[in-house]
């Protein structure tokens, strides 16, 4: 079975490439197994995953979009398990994409706001904490600051996954790696351009673009953030596969609107900004949008891809909630070996493949394996 899949993987690969043939004959030498371990890890911030860890959440919500949005399978891999949702801030796209995510899996999400839980106040967090391990399986917090996470996955003996914090939103990120991997088919070598505030989403890209092998520019107003590499919009632009803004206002900074208003006067990105860019740019917003940040005309421009990137929220997020409910000791196959095809005597190159837990084959794009005749 599993050369049968294996053909006709290699197979689509080849018509992906462009390459007209059929694969007759081959033949695998012995993979090299790298264990990804998952399994009741809490998900606060992607700096404490590998390169390869995030490359495995990325390819198992491709798979899960795929076999369920494409194929209409039904995969209860949670039936039975619950999940806390504590939300201090608000949100859409969070809110929709774990329930209708954590449910198609089977699961029952148990949705809490600020006037279910008040963390900190009525109950301390480590008791909050061990009240939830006891009740439910997993615990989805959008909170305020960073640090009740931290305490949180503390003192929790169930895996807590930050929906957003002051300092990082890694949810958001693996959604928007998701779409931009489906529309460059790779990320490696990627510019991203960053044009505005020093936020979460700024902070959670530093912490792993580069374990993609991608780059980064990054133009933010001279407000106090932490990292400012260029105060010029254009310069930040400037040969971007992927230019990128948020609100220049989070949830608790509504005091200082105006000042913030005037300090990223400037920085509103437009076709402009766009023009200093690749020629394959496109675009991201986590949403919601306002007008002064990304005028319509690049919004709702065909290079742009804030909701397509929206909608794989639904997909990563599912993988955040597998991970830490499922058996979660996984075979990456870091290396094919030598895998030999009768393709008119020409050498071929095709990306490595990963084996997820139901035997589904992906194509990432960092390692290689020769195909040749």
């Amino acid at each position: 079975m599993l050369f049968i899949n294996l053909r006709t993987l290699l197979n689509n690969a080849a018509l992906r490439n462009g390459h007209n043939f059929v694969v007759r004959n081959f033949r695998c030498g012995q993979p090299v197994q790298d264990k990804v371990q998952l399994k009741g890890r809490d998900l606060l911030t992607l700096k404490n995953f590998t390169g390869e860890e995030i490359k495995y959440m990325l390819w198992l919500s491709a798979d899960l979009k795929f076999r369920i949005k494409q194929k209409g399978e039904y995969l209860p891999l949670l039936q039975g398990k619950s999940l806390g949702m504590i939300f201090e801030k608000r949100s859409t796209r969070t809110r929709l994409s774990t329930e209708t995510g954590f449910a198609l899996l089977g699961g029952h999400p148990c949705f809490l706001t600020t006037d279910d839980i008040h963390l900190g106040v009525n109950e301390s967090l480590t008791d909050t904490a061990r009240v939830l391990s006891s009740m439910t399986d997993a615990v989805l917090a959008r909170v305020y600051k960073q640090s009740d996470l931290d305490i949180l996955a503390k003192e929790a003996s169930i895996p807590i996954v930050n929906g957003l914090s002051d300092l990082y939103h890694p949810i958001q990120i693996l959604a928007d790696y998701l779409t931009l991997q489906e529309h460059y088919g790779s990320l490696k070598g990627l510019t991203l351009s960053w044009i505005g505030d020093g936020n979460n989403i700024l902070h959670s890209i530093m912490m792993s673009a580069a374990k993609f092998g991608m780059h980064l520019q990054v133009a933010t107003p001279k407000n106090g953030t932490k990292l400012s590499l260029t105060n010029d919009p254009l310069e930040a632009a400037c040969g971007g596969n992927v230019l990128i803004t948020d609100t220049w206002i989070s949830m608790g900074q509504e005091e200082e609107k105006k000042k913030r208003l005037q300090a990223f006067q400037g920085y509103q990105v437009t076709m402009k900004t766009a023009k200093v860019a690749a020629p394959d740019w496109t675009f991201l917003h986590c949403l919601p949008r306002k007008p002064e940040e990304v005028d319509d005309e690049v919004f709702y421009s065909p290079r742009s891809l804030v909701f397509p990137e929206a909608e794989n929220r639904k997909w990563t997020i599912m993988v955040s909630k597998k991970w830490g409910l499922e058996d979660g000791e996984f075979s990456v196959w870091t290396q094919l070996g030598h895998s030999c095809l009768l393709v008119n005597n020409k050498q071929l190159v095709l990306p490595i493949y990963i084996t997820c837990s139901y035997g589904i084959y992906f194509f990432p794009e960092s390692l290689q394996y020769i195909i040749s005749a």
